[in-house]
């Protein structure tokens, strides 16, 4: 280690009376404060002099050392609980039960977490809104999208509710309203079970009410600082209802998905989500459902967000279309 970083942390340690975690960045410059997480390339610090947290590109970080316990994923999915502490410009000591040491390479680390957090700190949540108005028979459309998850140690829990309103003249008013309950059990080397509740009302394919309850296994196959890509395999329960003459209909389906994170663009990111639902029982029946989200941050936790989703079915209800898709902006505040 150098002599002047050795000297701006001891520096740092005499400032501060209370244990704090350490940060030394490639520029030079050096945070104390607690670390609230790392993830997606971004660690946040809270210091006692800031009204607002720091949040920091983990590839700025040449050394760390922090006091409080963490659980640590490398890109390998490898985990560990323990205290880091740098033991070289490039590497970092993973403090563990017993003392033991563990050494890896500080960009390996893709995942930061706190053994012991507040209520607070286990909650995320989101909301955005849009809305248009054009003079061309007179359209005006408001949409809304919104979440709220929830993180313990081993698993997760994520509720979402999106809605999109239409109405213009000469034509029928178009609704759809979509929202979702999604439980995740972290398991070793990237692996996690999952089991969704999912519901869907659309007047452009004419479902009154499209409810799918299904279960399954995933995995990160990749996981960087940079991006991540994933795939889970399962089985569905579709139960559909319809506003048209066409019966209701109940069947068992395959669910096939893949999922595509980038985050490492500055302020923006993407995100991808595919998943086919080949049928079981109805079978030749093949159904999809794309959505892709492309989100810009603002100052102060706001961002701008553009997004579409698709849906495809291959047999619909009598007279309606195969496909609908959705394309929505708006502005947004998380937490």
């Amino acid at each position: 280690m150098k002599p002047l970083t050795l000297l701006i942390l001891a520096m740092l340690h005499v400032c501060y009376s209370t244990p704090s975690d350490s940060l030394l960045f490639k520029n030079g410059n050096a945070l104390n404060g607690e670390i609230k997480s790392m993830n997606r390339g971004v660690l946040v610090l809270e210091t006692d002099y800031s009204d607002s947290d720091f949040k920091i590109k983990w590839a700025d970080i040449q050394y760390i050392a922090t006091v409080s316990e963490f659980l640590v994923t490398l890109s390998d999915e490898t985990k560990y609980y323990g205290t880091i502490k740098s033991s070289s410009e490039s590497t970092v000591n993973i403090t563990i039960i017993n003392n033991k040491k563990i050494e890896c390479g500080i960009n390996d680390i893709v995942f930061l977490k706190p053994l012991e957090k507040e209520l607070s700190d286990r909650i995320s949540a989101s909301i955005d809104v849009g809305f248009s108005l054009t003079k061309a028979r007179n359209l005006h459309q408001l949409s809304s999208r919104s979440s709220v998850g929830y993180e313990a140690r081993k698993w997760l829990t994520e509720a979402t509710f999106n809605s999109l309103y239409s109405r213009q003249d000469d034509i029928e008013p178009t609704e759809r309203t979509e929202g979702s309950l999604d439980f995740r059990y972290v398991l070793p080397r990237g692996w996690y079970s999952v089991a969704t509740i999912s519901l869907l009302s659309n007047t452009e394919q004419q479902l009154d009410l499209r409810m799918n309850a299904q279960i399954g296994q995933g995995r990160y196959i990749i996981r960087t600082n940079r991006f991540y890509w994933g795939a889970k395999l399962g089985v569905n329960r579709n139960s559909e209802s319809y506003t048209s003459a066409t019966e209701d209909r109940d069947s068992w389906e395959a669910h096939v998905g893949t999922e595509l994170n980038l985050y490492d663009v500055g302020d923006f990111s993407l995100h991808i989500n595919l998943i086919a639902y080949p049928g079981l029982t109805q079978r030749g029946r093949l159904r999809s459902d794309m959505n892709l989200d492309f989100k810009y941050d603002l100052p102060y936790d706001f961002y701008i967000k553009f997004g579409g989703t698709l849906n495809y079915d291959n047999q619909p209800a009598e007279d309606a279309s195969q496909s609908d898709y959705v394309v929505q902006s708006g502005l947004g505040w998380e937490w």
